[in-house]
């Protein structure tokens, strides 16, 4: 199985914040990124052991290299933050991105086409990133807080039919962010055979405890050193 994949986690497996490390995206994706800050988020990675950075696209090769000869995994995220682009541009960043060191690759979903009812176009969008980003695993960002229930459930449904490995809630810069209900309820639609993400204001222990009870089996967090020691979950916005 690809690193932690769709693998169910319960909260009997979290004795202590640590325990949280392998199943945590560590994540910045500020347009102002700097070297010395990339740096530092995978020196951290590595310490702490989380399972990947996540970055946007344009640093990918840098973290690539940066983790090279550590088990922690580069995510590039695609089509972000708005998920408007064109379904060959996002192929197309993907395929980039996957040459230049990404192994998982996370994609915003069309918002606009799936309000619209679009959903062929939706389902195929999702699709064409996933063949580009063969053999690695997509995550598709549905941006929950955008969302009414109906459009959660048949967002979720469409990524499953499509091939996607996770399901994730929220970019970080959209409105509002990861909720245990969503999390509960993205779950009862992929069922176990897909992953959940829970992302955006995840912050603290708590807060990444109560995505994994309510069925979350990734986290994506900027405070991801916060939540593994039980300190003050910081600034970070994703």
């Amino acid at each position: 199985m690809y690193n932690i994949g769709t693998a169910r986690l319960t909260p009997l497996a979290i004795r202590t914040s640590r325990d949280l490390a392998p199943y945590i995206d560590h994540t910045l994706l500020k347009p102002d990124a700097t070297r010395e800050e990339l740096t530092r988020l995978c020196e951290e990675a590595r310490k702490y052991g989380f399972a990947t950075v996540c970055v946007n696209s344009g640093n990918i090769a840098l973290v690539r290299r940066l983790l090279e000869g550590s088990p922690v995994k580069p995510i590039a995220v695609v089509g972000f933050p708005l998920g408007a682009a064109g379904t060959g541009a996002k192929a197309f960043e993907t395929r980039e991105a996957v040459r230049a060191g990404a192994q998982e690759i996370d994609m915003v979903i069309n918002i606009g086409q799936l309000k619209a009812k679009n959903y062929a176009y939706v389902e195929c969008d999702i699709r064409e990133v996933v063949q580009a980003a063969k053999p690695h695993p997509v995550k598709v960002i549905l941006e929950t807080g955008a969302l009414a229930r109906d459009e959660k459930v048949i967002g979720c449904a469409l990524a499953k039919a499509a091939g996607a490995a996770f399901v994730k809630t929220s970019t970080g810069f959209g409105p509002g962010g990861a909720t245990a209900e969503d999390i509960a309820l993205m779950r009862q639609i992929v069922g176990d055979d897909v992953g959940v993400k829970a992302s955006g204001g995840v912050r603290t222990t708590a807060d990444a405890q109560r995505m994994v009870e309510a069925g979350a089996n990734r986290i994506g967090a900027s405070a991801s050193v916060a939540i593994v020691t039980g300190g003050s979950g910081g600034a970070g916005k994703y």
